[in-house]
């Protein structure tokens, strides 16, 4: 049964992040040692470190493998790693269009509840930035800024634009590992959260990755891509024609294949008052009918009457959605 606000939600065991290119099974104990110390390194170029609510925001900058350009990502460590030797878990925040990582770490508003609670905050790129493909910035709503957090298949977007890979395997594996920041970080507490192309990207990472993140929220997210404009545009350049395809990055689609009686795990909040939903670009209802005709529980889905798509929403609710992961990453 499908409710606005569900109470019954449990907690998944422990993933531990690994390095998959690593298989450890059959190296002596001696070889072991040494094949793990070279992951472990100084991995971030540190732009900027900001005094925040006891804790501290770090602007980073590192060269990914994956996309082939420099990636901007900021990380907020909380107090609490300064004062405890325990590492602390870890919230990920994904933007919306047009975005970089300082729009959420300057105007979200969430580092207060981060550092009441204890948890991390990582804030990636919402694209690769600099490959000079044709059109890339030629538009808001595709090329930079605008990856909709999906591997592209398509010329010449699949050089670079290869932000799922980036954000399920490079950037945790290079931030758990880092010598500076991946003693502070528990790699085995994760949750993830979004804005708008954002919330896209949550809702279809957690989907297509169970067991990798302990929870999962959105604000005001674009929930059935392929049956809106942005998603359309999106999809047909990165992905091609094939509507079939476009289905595996579309929460809405995803979310009918889960189990009947999966507890979701999901707190999203739209505002009444958004342009966009108004627009039917974000369709939640579409995602919240998906869930309810798969049977599955704990989806909490909440309208709030008159806010629009900004970040004055996002400010107004982002210490429920920090206590909404706070649920499941300190459980």
């Amino acid at each position: 049964m499908l409710l606005r606000t569900l109470t019954r939600l449990t907690t998944s065991p422990p993933l531990k992040h690994r390095l998959p290119s690593l298989n450890l099974s059959n190296h002596p104990t001696t070889h072991r040692v040494a094949i793990l110390t070279t992951t472990v390194k100084m991995s971030f170029t540190t732009k900027a470190k900001i005094a925040s609510f006891g804790g501290t925001l770090y602007k980073l900058s590192h060269k990914s493998s994956t996309t082939g350009t420099e990636m901007a990502v900021s990380l907020y460590l909380p107090p609490q790693v300064v004062n405890s030797n325990a590492k602390v878990p870890v919230l990920i925040y994904l933007s919306g269009l047009t975005c970089t990582p300082d729009n959420c770490a300057e105007k979200g508003f969430f580092q207060h509840a981060l550092a009441q609670r204890g948890i991390a905050f990582v804030l990636p790129d919402t694209s690769p930035r600099g490959l000079n493909h044709p059109g890339e910035d030629e538009s808001y709503d595709f090329g930079s800024a605008a990856s909709f957090y999906i591997n592209a298949t398509q010329e010449p977007w699949k050089k670079g634009y290869q932000m799922e890979t980036y954000l399920t395997e490079e950037l945790p594996e290079t931030l758990f590992n880092d010598e500076e920041f991946g003693r502070y970080l528990d790699g085995g507490r994760v949750s993830i959260t979004g804005h708008s192309m954002g919330g896209h990207g949550a809702l279809t990472l957690y989907l297509k990755y169970p067991g990798l993140y302990k929870s999962v929220s959105a604000f005001a997210p674009i929930a059935n891509p392929s049956q809106c404009p942005w998603g359309e545009k999106a999809f047909k350049g990165y992905l091609g024609e094939d509507r079939e395809e476009w289905k595996k990055h579309d929460a809405t689609e995803l979310v009918r294949k889960v189990k009947k009686g999966t507890d979701l795990k999901m707190l999203v909040d739209v505002g009444t008052g958004d342009q966009f939903y108004q627009q039917k670009q974000l369709l939640p209802e579409n995602f919240e009918a998906a869930v309810e005709e798969a049977g599955a529980e704990g989806l909490e889905l909440r309208y709030q009457d008159a806010y629009d798509h900004s970040y004055f929403f996002i400010a107004s609710f982002a210490e429920d959605h920090v206590n909404h992961a706070a649920k499941y990453l300190l459980a």
